[in-house]
């Protein structure tokens, strides 16, 4: 009888202390799931879109950070969006940071950025036609 409620005190100590330690604290994947949901069908249709393209999008790690390489044969003056680096393990890690191109290609520094794994995001559009890249990378 002992053996049985020190078992249950157990458990119950590892239930409490997993479910009220901040250490331990697990998050929804996103906070807007079911608005994300409705938006998929229009992240296909930008997938398949991209598919279009002669090149497509690049990301490389460097020296001074992530680089993400959009495709040449673009005027880059013309290409506007978002890119969206998504850490799954934490959300305090995410972020968002518009388009800004120099010499076709934007830098995302090394101080934004830890090692493991992200989601990397491009939601962009050139002249009028919208694009969506999505990758999982590991930095």
């Amino acid at each position: 009888m002992l053996a049985f409620i020190a078992f249950i005190s157990f458990i119950m100590y590892f239930v409490i202390t997993m479910s009220t330690n901040k250490k331990y604290e697990h998050d929804l994947v996103t906070e807007d799931y079911y608005g994300q949901e409705l938006e998929f069908q229009e992240e296909i249709n930008k997938e398949i879109h991209s598919q279009t393209l002669q090149q497509d999008l690049i990301w490389k790690r460097s020296n001074d950070g992530l680089v993400v390489v959009f495709p040449k044969t673009l005027d880059s003056q013309e290409i506007s969006g978002k890119v969206i680096l998504y850490r799954p393990s934490d959300k305090r890690l995410d972020f968002e940071a518009n388009i800004l191109i120099s010499n076709h290609s934007m830098l995302i520094p090394n101080k934004r950025l830890i090692g493991g794994r992200w989601n990397l995001k491009v939601d962009w559009a050139y002249r009028g036609d919208a694009y969506l890249y999505k990758t999982e990378i590991v930095y």
